[in-house]
């Protein structure tokens, strides 16, 4: 069987954001309530998991330095932003993915995805859909 040929996307070009279990729990949380304060974020973990406000600040600080965040300082509160969308962090988490377990290729993923794990009648037909309207779409002249 030919390996499948892989194809690269023209947003293939921007660097991937990979962001680490407790960069993306960080980033769950900033993408929801941004500005926010890195107690704000603490607190928020704290719900489901136990944070130390220092290892939560210090991970966030370190975020800033891989510009991920920025701070916004309003007098002695430092208030944090993403600087990575989450479109671009699942992007990069998708590629990582793919890359290590597909060689990059999406055709296997995706063969793999049905044979393995399974897919629901209401799931094959979201597929389906979403294949016919990239059909669609390829074949419009472009403006």
């Amino acid at each position: 069987m030919p390996k499948p040929k892989r194809v690269k996307s023209p947003r293939e070009e921007k660097p991937a954001v990979e962001l680490t279990e407790a960069e993306w729990e960080i980033m769950k949380v900033v993408w929801e309530k941004e500005p926010c304060a890195a107690g704000t974020v603490q607190e928020t973990l704290a719900q489901t998991r136990d944070r130390a406000y220092s290892t939560v600040k210090t991970t966030m600080d370190r975020m800033v330095e891989k510009g991920f965040l920025e701070i916004e300082k309003i007098r002695n509160l430092q208030l944090f932003k993403s600087r990575v969308s989450e479109v671009d962090a699942r992007r990069g988490e998708f590629r990582r993915m793919l890359k290590r377990a597909f060689n990059g290729a999406l055709t296997p993923m995706m063969q793999f995805l049905i044979e393995h794990e399974g897919l629901s009648k209401e799931e094959a037909s979201q597929l389906r859909t979403l294949v016919d309207r990239r059909r669609t779409e390829d074949r419009e002249p472009k403006k």
